[in-house]
């Protein structure tokens, strides 16, 4: 007999990979390198087959076709049935999976000829049936590879050059192109300045179909971010202003493309502008990057026709209107490491002007160089650390010149508030004065730190702050408010110099609190902080403490070790009963905005994993007859997270982004097979990571588990040691109340 590791399985199911599916107990379980598929050929019943992984994947190709009478076997090739429906390659084959569907097609190299030819034919409906399915095809990598080796990539080049290409045709040509680009086979920069101004054409033009100028926009922010050349053409062909109008539409995936190229062009933009390589008009364009995001054209725009339009903000607009805030936050990063130079009269001025405002109204008949010299006195009450220079207050980076920026803003703009914050801490007597100069210098710094100046964004971040939109000058008006937040919280704790330290950490905690609530607006902000005085402050932390409490005694400690086991099964089946309902992963790819998703579940016996690819992030459960693929519980070996993750040690740009490395992990599953996660945020990563560790035996050990945990033992640990001597508990719960007449109240929670 021929020893067949590829053959023909009748009577058996291989998509019956469950635990509990019906078999002999005394049959050895199959080698670990034998996977059972499913092979599909139109018009044709598939065959059932045991694949030898070890086994060249040309010779078991070889015997499908022979199964079907189907000759020249090397002109065909695997792939998946469902999902992306990827070729199947000698590198990827590790990934089948017991159970998997595959369907027998020609190959990729016969699939990119075919192709090639029919989109240069004459015909129009055969060109745009080929052009539709290349721009299915050319997201996969091993396709991709041979269409690019046939210069596929000039080819559609020249039809987009060409400019005869229009409606669906010129889509899906775009479409393919930046799918094929996106593989990183070819490089940006041999792109020609032809097809550069063809792309910045469409998005110029006043009316163009929606589908092309998504896709030329995300063409042209790629370029900008792969290519350091093309970043000048495309520079010289789009201006910020040009890409506004695309801001005014109610297409929120158009709005996000063109946030996305402003960003994209102003993150490139180099950071040395006065190399000789660079021309006038690029310098004039980094001008204009730096003095369009501060202007109030683009911000109104943003605020009136993004933020607060008729629409819910998605996760990626919300990521581009974070990456436009921290960019437009780290122009201020010059000036906060900028050191004050002592000997620069202009910079000694802007200390001699706070003085005068505070002290000598509009005019100082008697300013002469001399007088300024024995200004030490009023130095002292503006409260400055060197009373006789206080110009080397500003010398320490950060926040260096910005601290003095920020002081001078509120002295013009919001004279009367300055002038009385200095006047009534300079009257006092009692050793309890707000040092101005020294509170506004940490201040700056402290911001700085909350608002991470000078930092890049973070991949998968959407902390943005609608309220930086809402002001032309958004961080001086957010320095002038938590300034006198400051005086008052100093008031409230009659701190003295001592104190300096603890009422930093006070308005630190009340800061953080207030942004954490999102204030639409600054007004709103001043409201969040008016209700976060230092009472309030004391109350939560005294609140938080007496939800941690760890009471000592030895009878609390015995009780606490009984009611734990109990807790810790009820926050196992909390966890486990979240994997049952799913959740829905992204993948990370190139090209963001083309967000692909994939869900996962545990079934409801805890037995198998089920998950497969969404085309769009689901609206609740996903059924398990939508998810393709399994691994069943007893194969998985282990949960690694972080950097051990495997998807996390190929991928370098992952790699230098914590945010994203503190969401990943991986699951390990025979025979050495991985299925990668990062979690769309904190609370998933941990009831997933969680999950999976009661899943195994093991302890789940996350910070949320840590925090169930104390909560819920304090809980019980309060209810059970209530002081119940004379109460009769009734052994009935009490009848539920009649419904109200009407629900025509409210009640203030204030």
């Amino acid at each position: 007999m021929s020893d067949k590791s590829c053959r023909t399985v009748t009577g058996i199911d291989p998509l019956n990979t469950s635990p509990l599916g019906c078999c002999n107990k005394t049959a050895m379980p199959p080698p670990a390198d034998i996977v059972k598929v499913a092979i599909e050929w139109p018009g044709a019943n598939a065959q059932l087959i045991e694949m030898d992984q070890k086994r060249p994947l040309s010779s078991i190709i070889r015997e499908v076709c022979d199964g079907w009478s189907l000759s020249g076997s090397e002109q065909f090739a695997l792939r998946y049935a469902d999902g992306p429906q990827l070729y199947i390659t000698e590198q990827s084959r590790g990934e089948i999976k017991n159970g998997t569907i595959l369907r027998l097609a020609i190959s990729p190299a016969r699939a990119a000829r075919q192709l090639l030819e029919r989109i240069q034919s004459h015909g129009i409906d055969a060109r745009l049936e080929a052009l539709k399915e290349l721009a299915k095809l050319s997201a996969d990598p091993t396709f991709a590879a041979e269409f690019i080796n046939m210069e596929g990539i000039g080819t559609l080049a020249r039809l987009v050059e060409s400019g005869t290409h229009f409606g669906e045709m010129l889509a899906f040509t775009l479409t393919a192109f930046l799918e094929l680009m996106d593989h990183g086979i070819v490089s940006w920069d041999l792109i020609s300045l032809s097809f550069i101004k063809q792309i910045a054409g469409y998005v110029n033009q006043p009316m163009v179909d929606v589908s092309i100028l998504q896709r030329s926009l995300a063409i042209l922010e790629s370029m900008v971010l792969n290519s350091h050349s093309l970043y000048h053409r495309v520079a010289q062909e789009i201006t910020v202003g040009q890409l506004i109008g695309h801001l005014q539409v109610s297409n929120q995936e158009i709005q996000t493309y063109a946030i996305a190229l402003i960003n994209a062009l102003f993150l490139k933009a180099p950071e040395d502008r006065r190399q000789e390589e660079y021309t006038n008009p690029l310098e004039q364009h980094l001008t204009e990057m730096a003095s369009t995001l501060a202007q109030k054209h683009l911000r109104s725009i943003i605020l009136n026709h993004v933020i607060r339009g008729n629409r819910p903000i998605k996760a990626e607009m919300a990521h581009q209107l974070y990456v436009l805030q921290v960019l437009t936050f780290n122009l201020l990063e010059e000036r906060m490491m900028t050191k004050m130079d002592p000997n620069d009269q202009a910079q000694r001025d802007i200390i001699f002007e706070l003085r005068r405002i505070a002290f000598d109204g509009e005019n100082d008949p008697t300013g002469t160089e001399k007088r300024k010299a024995m200004y030490s006195k009023d130095y002292k009450m503006l409260g400055f650390t060197n009373h006789v220079n206080p110009a080397m207050d500003f010398t320490q980076t950060p926040p260096g010149m910005l601290a003095l920026d920020n002081m001078l803003y509120l002295a013009k703009v919001h004279q009367d508030t300055y002038i009385r914050i200095v006047l009534e801490n300079s009257s006092r007597e009692d050793k309890h004065e707000c040092p101005f100069g020294r509170c506004a210098i940490e201040l700056t710094r402290m911001l700085c730190e909350i608002l991470q100046v000078g930092e890049l964004p973070n991949e998968g971040c959407n902390d943005y702050h609608p309220m930086f939109f809402t002001h032309d000058r958004a961080w001086e008006e957010f320095f002038c408010v938590c300034i006198q937040l400051l005086n008052k919280t100093w008031k409230e704790m009659r701190a003295t110099a001592e104190d300096f330290n603890k009422v930093m950490q006070v308005v630190r905690e009340q800061i953080t609190r207030a942004l954490a609530m999102k204030p639409s607006s600054l007004d709103q902000l001043k409201n969040k902080l008016r209700g976060l005085n230092y009472s309030e402050i004391l109350r939560l932390r005294q609140s938080e403490r007496m939800s941690q409490d760890d009471f000592q005694s030895p009878p609390i400690i015995e009780l606490r070790e009984r009611i734990q086991p109990e807790i810790l099964e009820l926050i196992k089946q909390q966890r486990l009963n979240r994997l049952c309902e799913g959740s829905c992963f992204r993948k990370l790819g190139n090209r963001r905005r083309q967000e692909k998703f994939w869900f996962c579940r545990l079934s409801l016996n805890h037995k198998v994993l089920h998950y497969g690819d969404l085309d769009e992030s689901p609206q609740g459960e996903v059924p398990f007859e939508l998810l393709s693929d399994k691994i069943p519980v007893s194969d998985i070996k282990s949960v690694v997270t972080g950097k051990d993750c495997p998807h996390m040690k190929e991928k370098s740009a992952l790699k230098q982004n914590k945010e994203v490395l503190e969401l990943a992990f991986s699951v390990l599953y025979d025979p050495d097979e991985t299925l990668n996660f990062v979690a769309p945020n904190k609370y998933e990563y941990c009831i997933w990571t969680d999950g999976m560790c009661a899943l195994l035996g093991r302890e789940m050990g996350s910070d949320l588990t840590r925090s169930d945990l104390d909560t819920l033992i304090s809980m019980e640990m309060k209810l059970r040691l209530l002081d119940l001597e004379n109460i009769t508990i009734p052994e009935a719960p009490p009848p539920v109340p009649k419904e109200p007449s009407s629900y025509n109240f409210t009640y203030n929670y204030s």
